[in-house]
């Protein structure tokens, strides 16, 4: 078999199902499956699939695994050369499965390759990145990565026309191959909800494997499908995320001081967004409501604290 398709969806009913369409209709002559996982829905998604997409395996979860653990229901499963992550908020274009596989065929030694994502206005969306390094990580505390030339974390300088070896592949439309995947092993499930992907992508290639983004168009990516519902939580989750890469991959140290840099970042957000709500800035209001609820929680990012909570939101 040539792909393995793997869906985790979380309450979105209506995005799963237009994904799902553009899939299909995208396969081509591909020998492939798909394999949908539902983390516990309540928006009656399963019954959709059942009803529309016959020729889809279902996975239902009894509670919400998040990515990691939803993605490794399926992956455990999955019999494809590659296995493409992807998420429900994503529309599938053209012949990009074909080509991908096609690409992933001439380049045997890529374990990771990313495709040309676009936003919803047909822009390209910066789907690869650097490691978020602590020094990425103070520059976006003290702005700089509002401009260009020091974004080297997202890397918004490059228009994304050229292939590039990069080091993170986003997970919204990820293409692994198998054999890579059966040395370096599944996603870490310690990762809840924000950094699994970054993880991944770092074990990969430390076991030697490169990870490459190529222009092959193109998925659109909308974002914010199930994140969307989870609101100032979304935050806390990606700070808890962020800090769990920096203790597993740099130590404790490495650990505390990314914590430290993140409570900074949302701390001098919450008081910004403040002061801007007393000068009548339009959308103030929402940010500061946001931002201090964020920093009033922050106390749950430190690992294993929003995962938790998370876990039976």
């Amino acid at each position: 078999m040539d792909l393995s398709i793997v869906i985790v969806n979380w309450n979105t009913q209506d995005l799963l199902r237009d994904c799902l369409r553009s899939v299909r209709a995208g396969l081509g002559n591909l020998k492939a499956e798909v394999l949908v996982v539902d983390n516990a829905s309540t928006d009656g998604s399963c019954d959709m699939v059942i009803s529309e997409f016959r020729e889809i395996k279902l996975m239902k979860s009894k509670s919400n695994l998040g990515f990691a653990g939803g993605n490794n229901l399926a992956l455990r499963l999955a019999r494809g050369r590659y296995v493409l992550l992807l998420n429900t908020d994503t529309l599938v274009h053209g012949s990009v499965l074909q080509d991908a596989v096609t690409w992933l065929d001439e380049n045997p030694l890529c374990g990771v390759m990313g495709p040309k994502v676009l936003n919803t206005d047909g822009t390209v969306q910066p789907s690869c990145s650097a490691f978020p390094s602590l020094g990425f990580l103070a520059m976006q505390t003290l702005g700089l990565t509002r401009f260009r030339r020091f974004d080297a974390y997202r890397m918004t300088g490059w228009d994304r026309s050229s292939e590039r070896q990069v080091d993170v592949i986003s997970g919204a439309a990820m293409f692994v191959r198998s054999a890579a995947m059966a040395q370096v092993g599944l996603l870490d499930e310690a990762f809840f909800f924000y950094g699994e992907e970054t993880d991944w992508c770092r074990r990969f290639a430390s076991a030697g494997w490169q990870i490459v983004f190529t222009p092959i168009p193109a998925i659109t990516h909308f974002g914010n499908g199930s994140a969307s519902k989870l609101n100032h939580k979304r935050d806390v989750l990606m700070t808890e995320g962020t800090t769990r890469l920096h203790l597993k991959h740099g130590g404790p140290l490495a650990g505390v001081m990314c914590y430290l840099i993140l409570t900074s970042h949302n701390i001098s957000r919450a008081a910004f967004w403040s002061l801007s709500r007393l000068l009548n800035r339009p959308g103030a209001a929402a940010r500061a409501r946001h931002f201090c609820k964020v920093s009033v929680n922050f106390h749950k990012a430190w690992p294993g604290g929003a995962t938790r909570k998370a876990k039976h939101s």
